[in-house]
């Protein structure tokens, strides 16, 4: 008998994925300028980093469960783990070039740093990325420097946002802020309380928000 929990998650996945990848392919390729081609790469990275752990969990609700597809879950894991954390980096570049930021080096150094450390903490095999359960000590070590680099976003866009009032990227900083306080409590506590997984569809909904502002410079750049 199949759960409505498969059919919710799958018919949320698919239109989920299909937005992100729809509108970063639009973007990507018919973006006049830079600025929204990056646009259109990031949502394209975030719908196909997305796609290796939600197939297989959709697969996985579908036929025998989640502990009897642990690889393949896992392994979606690892992937989303490096996508998400190149999605930063890009959305990083957007703002540089969209509020013209020509110096910040140590802000740049300090996203590169922290992209790298959590690259790297991802490729552990500490981290037990095959198994049903992991170690949540490793699960909490490679989720700190991708915070942080969730905060620097925060308050890089919340400061371009203030002193130039852009209307395109004025919730940008909230819906960064809702992504990781959706994110973090299932780092934390899923593997206790797997109640707690419901938050990742908010999280997700948080990024099909940094998309829609993306598809506004798209958007724009079409009436010019």
């Amino acid at each position: 008998m199949i759960m409505p929990q498969a059919i919710g998650e799958t018919v949320f996945d698919i239109l989920y994925l299909g937005f992100a990848l729809i509108a970063g392919l639009t973007m990507a390729v018919k973006g006049k300028t830079r600025l929204v081609k990056k646009a259109g790469i990031m949502a394209v990275l975030l719908g196909t980093g997305d796609s290796f752990h939600l197939v297989p969990r959709s697969y996985a609700l579908w036929t025998l469960g989640l502990e009897a597809n642990a690889a393949a879950l896992g392994i979606g894991k690892f992937i989303t783990s490096i996508t998400m954390t190149i999605f930063y980096v890009i959305l990083y570049y957007v703002w540089r070039e969209y509020f013209q930021v020509k110096d910040r080096n140590k802000v740049t150094k300090a996203m590169w740093v922290l992209a790298a450390l959590r690259i790297g903490l991802c490729l552990l095999p500490q981290n037990q990325w095959l198994s049903y359960r992991q170690p949540l000590l490793f699960g909490i070590l490679r989720n700190v420097p991708f915070a942080v680099i969730g905060v620097i976003i925060i308050v890089i866009f919340a400061q371009e946002v203030k002193r130039t009032r852009d209307h395109v990227f004025r919730f940008m900083p909230l819906a960064v802020g809702l992504s990781f306080g959706f994110y973090l409590p299932v780092v934390l506590f899923s593997g206790t309380a797997p109640i707690v997984g419901v938050l990742m569809i908010p999280k997700t909904m948080a990024y099909v928000w940094i998309v829609l502002m993306g598809w506004k410079l798209y958007k724009k750049e079409e009436l010019q």
